[in-house]
């Protein structure tokens, strides 16, 4: 299928200007402003990288701020764009979606180092038998949701209300998908801390030593 064919699955991936103050806030108590935007601008960019290479699905980025990421020069040139625009995460994740084509699409955050092509697949997969998903994170968040034809197809009221940043917030995400059927990702760990950075390094340096002894 062409990048223009509505039916080709699209992977919308939510990135901010890799600013020191103003990305990875959380990240940045623990280990400086700074170290914090670069980390985020190196993980955002082999992961989009990554992604983008696989045919079966066309990469989105959703900027913000909108009219600096639309023109920013940081992430990749050849990938179609959207800007964020205002809202709570869940308004902005809601108005994405529903700006898909009406084909399957799924929406992550730009800081989930480790996601594999294998990975969304299988997410893309899961959407065969179900009208939405949810991929858990470890802090009981989700880093990944999705919708089987599009945003046209929420439910009202989709993505609203949520406790974000909470361990609540999958628990609330999914009841505000109802009465959608709902399909469940896998688990895995988002960078929102330095705690959290500092286990993601150890679960990708054990799998790198597993995959090369």
């Amino acid at each position: 299928m062409s990048a223009a064919d509505p039916r080709r699955p699209r992977l919308l991936v939510m990135v901010k200007e890799p600013r020191p103050g103003r990305v990875k806030t959380r990240l940045a108590r623990g280990i400086g402003a700074v170290a914090a935007a670069r980390w985020f601008r190196g993980a955002a960019l082999a992961t989009i990288t990554r992604l983008a290479r696989d045919p079966r699905w066309e990469v989105i980025l959703l900027v913000s701020p909108d009219r600096d990421g639309l023109a920013s020069r940081v992430w990749p040139a050849g990938l179609r764009r959207m800007a964020q625009g205002r809202g709570d995460l869940g308004a902005r994740m809601a108005r994405a979606l529903a700006a898909a084509p009406p084909g399957p699409a799924l929406l992550m955050g730009g800081d989930i180092p480790g996601v594999t092509p294998a990975r969304i697949a299988r997410a893309f997969g899961a959407l065969a038998g179900a009208e939405a998903i949810f991929a858990p994170a470890t802090d009981g968040g989700f880093w990944l949701v999705g919708l089987a034809r599009g945003g046209r197809a929420a439910p009202r009221g989709f993505l609203r209300g949520c406790r974000w940043s909470s361990p609540h917030a999958l628990a609330d995400a999914e009841r505000s998908a109802a009465p959608l059927r709902l399909a469940r990702g896998e688990v895995m760990r988002d960078v929102d801390d330095a705690a959290d950075l500092r286990a993601t390094a150890t679960t990708m340096a054990t799998a790198t030593a597993i995959a090369t002894g």
